[in-house]
């Protein structure tokens, strides 16, 4: 279990939100936190410190009048820590190489996965082909309906009708290097780990998995541990000192399992 930081991107700058906040209309989403530094200083801070395998990740929609602005952030945080982090947000088999030559670690991807909420197994084995598994995350972020997780698309505002479960997730495994999964209901708030999502996620074996959503207190990260049984790395965002919260960042990135 380590600590993995992240860079979120939204209309050009470096920012948390409240994940299920996100709208394509007007481009809007509700601000936890808009920071006045570039994500290359944040990809800096990381590399100082030694801390790899944390996320990029772009909020706005490939094409909107936005993006062009929220990659050019995103090129200078892979340029300043290459092959240090990953990148996800508008992914594809045609660019996701691009990414990598730009210094991402891993290309990160959901939406082109799940087309129209089901899975495109057309489309998942051309990004293999593309930069291989070893080069591959999917992201797996999820809303509760019912009793049950569902995996959730286009900035998580849409469900897909692909159930997180055992048997799922045994089949993405062997399509890629890990895994990263937003408790999206959660996202941003602050207010304590999902703990059904984080007991289940506990139980799985052989593949890497990081868990966002909800850390909010150094407790919420014990927590965490136990019920993911130490296994899982875990991401603090807006919770953290650098992005406006209370949360010490060198003592979370002195934590160790």
């Amino acid at each position: 279990m380590k600590f993995r930081p992240c860079i979120d991107i939204h209309n050009g700058k470096v920012k948390q939100i409240v994940g299920g906040s996100l709208s394509d209309r007007n481009n809007s989403a509700r601000e936890n936190f808009v920071s006045e530094m570039g994500a290359e200083f944040y990809a800096e801070l990381y590399r100082k410190r030694g801390i790899s395998g944390g996320h990029i990740i772009l909020l706005d929609p490939a094409g909107s009048e936005f993006y062009a602005d929220d990659l050019k952030q995103a090129y200078a945080a892979l340029e300043a820590f290459k092959n240090g982090l990953q990148i996800g947000g508008g992914i594809t088999a045609e660019n996701a190489e691009n990414f990598l030559k730009r210094g991402a670690s891993h290309v990160i991807v959901t939406s082109y996965v799940f087309k129209d909420g089901k899975v495109s197994f057309g489309n998942l084995k051309r990004l293999v082909s593309a930069v291989g598994k070893e080069n591959l995350v999917l992201d797996l972020s999820c809303r509760k309906k019912g009793e049950e997780y569902f995996i959730v698309t286009d900035r998580w505002q849409k469900f897909t009708d692909v159930k997180l479960d055992a048997e799922s997730v045994e089949m993405f495994s062997e399509y890629c290097d890990e895994f990263l999964i937003h408790a999206v209901d959660v996202e941003g708030m602050a207010k304590g780990v999902e703990k059904p999502l984080a007991a289940f996620l506990g139980g799985i074996d052989g593949i890497p998995i990081t868990y966002a959503g909800g850390i909010g207190t150094y407790a919420d990260i014990d927590i965490l541990k136990e019920l993911g049984r130490g296994k899982l790395d875990f991401t603090v965002g807006s919770a953290l000192d650098i992005f406006g919260g209370s949360l010490d960042f060198e003592k979370i990135c002195s934590f160790k399992t």
